[in-house]
């Protein structure tokens, strides 16, 4: 892993922040059959201390949508994404984050698909986003700006590049576990518990 070049995403990142990047985030997501999916939390530093996301980003073939939690109302767009049965939600650990995601908003998740289930169901017990980019895509993934404070107001542009990446990877994983048919085995199978249910 150590020797692999390290990749970025390095295509368009929207920050989704008036009504009209919403209504174009819309347009461009619910055009695919498969996005990346990922969240940001801020990290906690103390005992006891948790927080929930403040960041959801989504991987399209043509740019990566961050969605803050503040000012703009993005739940209703991302609640209709998470139900609909005709897009693969595609992350890693994304169980986990749905349940986060519930206490901010109500949904029922459909088509949601745990890449780290469908790895160790193929045999590679390594399930991490970055160990499954190493794994399968042949790069790094940087981590620099994963303890950073992802409730600020400004995202910084380290922010929007670290967390766009995570959302594409995540899509271009799909891609290449698709490609070498790791995603032909049963439904079920390939949740990541009860929660994650493949329509």
């Amino acid at each position: 892993m150590a020797n692999l070049p390290i990749r970025r995403y390095e295509s368009r990142v929207c920050l989704v922040v008036t009504p009209e990047d919403l209504a174009q985030a819309r347009a461009d997501i619910f055009q695919e059959s498969v996005v990346g999916l990922d969240t940001e939390t801020r990290p906690a530093f103390r005992k006891g201390e948790s927080y929930l996301p403040c960041l959801v980003q989504v991987a399209t073939a043509r740019a990566v949508y961050l969605f803050q939690f503040r000012g703009l109302d993005v739940f209703p767009l991302l609640a209709e994404l998470l139900a609909a049965p005709h897009i693969v939600k595609a992350g890693v650990a994304v169980a986990h984050d749905l349940r986060q995601l519930k206490l901010l908003f109500p949904f029922v998740e459909k088509n949601v698909l745990d890449l780290g289930t469908v790895a160790r169901h193929g045999g590679h017990g390594q399930s991490g986003v970055r160990n499954l980019a190493g794994g399968f895509l042949g790069f790094r993934i940087p981590k620099g700006a994963r303890t950073s404070n992802w409730a600020a107001p400004q995202l910084t542009s380290a922010q929007m590049t670290y967390a766009a990446t995570d959302a594409w990877v995540c899509r271009e994983l799909f891609l290449r576990f698709d490609s070498l048919g790791l995603l032909r085995a049963p439904p079920a199978a390939l949740a990541d518990d009860d929660e994650v249910a493949k329509a």
